[in-house]
């Protein structure tokens, strides 16, 4: 049912005044809805959410003034371009989970308290591939969709590796 939300079309005479990045139904411009593309994570089908945050990253965002799909409420539009862009975003701010998505850069360091740092490093990163393959975490294969905020702080390295068909089998634990 969520992909009806991505994929209904709106009537081409119908006119939104004041909602904008719309895909489908969804309307990226309008900041309470930013976690649904990650709610499939939660349905048991991770690669979507990668597919879905992959399109949003390329078509809702640019580099010119105008580069936002809608209002930069408290500098939540840019927030959440640069969560996905490193690879995660939480779904529910206060519940101390990231969703994983599909990152927009090679590499991001984190730099936490007491001077431990947050590496993720991505493999493959290209346009065509936007679907996890694997995923390693502290050298350790690590087949969730999500990770802990407490796993952050600790400081560490993920490495995701990306590929242009989605692996229907990792992130489902």
């Amino acid at each position: 049912r969520l992909d009806t939300l991505f994929d209904v079309l709106k009537a081409e005479d119908i006119h939104f005044p004041d909602v904008t990045g719309l895909i489908g139904q969804y309307a990226h411009g309008n900041e309470p809805s930013h976690h649904v593309a990650y709610l499939y994570n939660y349905s048991g089908k991770p690669w979507k959410t990668q597919e879905r945050v992959r399109h949003i990253l390329k078509t809702m965002y640019t580099d010119q003034p105008d580069g936002l799909s809608g209002n930069e409420d408290c500098g939540q539009m840019s927030a959440w371009y640069i969560l996905s862009a490193i690879g995660f975003y939480p779904v529910n701010p206060c519940g101390g989970v990231y969703m994983l998505g599909s990152p927009l850069v090679e590499r991001a360091e984190i730099p936490l308290p007491g001077g431990k740092k947050f590496t993720i490093s991505v493999t493959n990163q290209s346009s065509e591939n936007v679907y996890i393959q694997s995923v390693v975490l502290n050298g350790k294969p690590y087949n969730k969709c999500f990770i802990e905020h407490a796993t952050i702080m600790q400081g560490g390295k993920m490495e995701i590796v990306l590929g242009k068909s989605p692996n229907q089998g990792w992130g489902l634990e």
